[in-house]
C-alpha cells in the first residue's frame, strides 16, 4: 500500500495505514468525496492529501480524498470558473460525443466477438444473434463492473468470459444456490458450471437439434 493509501479508520475523522495502525486525519483537512474526477485529480496533484479505499471482496472502492479545506475549496471555486464558459461548454459537448461514438463502436464489436466465439452452426444462427445481443447489452454498459470492461484481458477472452457468466446466471440455479464459506468453494462451483456450459454451446456448434426446454431456449425466451 502506498505511503498516501489508507483503509477507513474506525472512528470519525482516523484512517488506517497498511501497518493496521490508527493516524488521526490533520487538522483543517476534509474528506473530498469521490464523485468528480477533475475536482480530485487537481486535489491530488496540489499538494498533501491521504486516498482512502475501502476492499470489498477482491474490489478496491474509492472513499475519497482527505486533503486541507483552503486547497479544496480554492480548486472546486477554480474549477467552478472555469465550467462557467461557454468554450467549457463546447469541449463537453463534444467529448460526450466522442464517448458516445467509442461506447457504440466498442458494442459492435463486442458483439462481433461474441458471434465469433459462439460459432454456433448456420442451423442456430438466428439464436446466436439473439444469444450475443443479450450477453452484449448485459456485459457492455459503461460502469457495469463486468468484465467485458476491462482491456487486461483481449477483447476475445472477454467475450468468452461474458457468455459464460451470463450463462452461469441465466442458464444454472447458480443465483440461488447456497455456497459453503470454505476458501476455493465458488471457484470450484463455477469451474464445473462453465464446463457444463461449454458442452452446451457444444451441442449448438455441432448444429444438434436441440428441445425447447433446453436451458439456454428458455433463458433467451426470458430475456426477450
Amino acid at each position: 500500500m502506498s505511503e498516501n493509501i489508507f483503509s477507513p479508520g474506525p472512528s470519525k475523522n482516523t484512517v488506517m495505514d497498511a501497518n493496521k495502525k490508527i493516524r488521526q486525519v490533520p487538522q483543517n483537512w476534509i474528506l473530498l468525496p469521490p464523485g468528480d474526477a477533475a475536482l480530485t485529480r487537481r486535489t491530488k496533484a496540489a499538494g498533501d492529501h491521504w486516498i482512502v479505499k475501502e476492499k470489498k471482496g477482491r474490489r478496491n472502492y474509492s472513499k475519497g480524498v482527505w486533503a486541507p479545506k483552503t486547497t479544496i475549496e480554492q480548486i472546486r471555486k477554480d474549477l467552478a470558473a472555469e465550467r462557467s464558459t461557454e468554450g467549457f461548454a463546447k469541449r463537453k459537448k463534444a467529448a460526450a460525443k466522442r464517448r458516445i461514438k467509442i461506447q457504440a463502436e466498442y458494442v459492435d464489436d463486442f458483439h462481433g466477438a461474441v458471434i465469433t466465439f459462439l460459432d454456433f452452426h448456420p442451423n442456430h444462427t438466428q439464436l446466436a444473434r439473439r444469444m450475443a445481443s443479450a450477453v452484449t447489452q448485459h456485459a457492455t454498459p459503461v460502469g457495469s463492473g463486468t468484465v467485458a470492461r476491462t482491456k487486461r484481458i483481449p477483447i476475445e477472452h472477454r467475450a468468452e468470459a461474458a457468455v459464460i457468466a451470463w450463462m452461469r446466471h441465466q442458464t444454472t440455479g447458480y443465483d440461488n444456490m447456497v455456497v459453503q464459506r470454505v476458501k476455493g468453494k465458488r471457484r470450484e462451483i463455477r469451474r464445473k458450471l462453465a464446463k457444463r456450459s461449454k458442452k452446451l454451446l457444444s451441442q449448438y456448434r455441432a448444429g444438434e437439434p436441440v428441445s425447447k426446454d433446453c436451458p439456454l431456449q428458455i433463458a433467451l425466451t426470458k430475456t426477450a
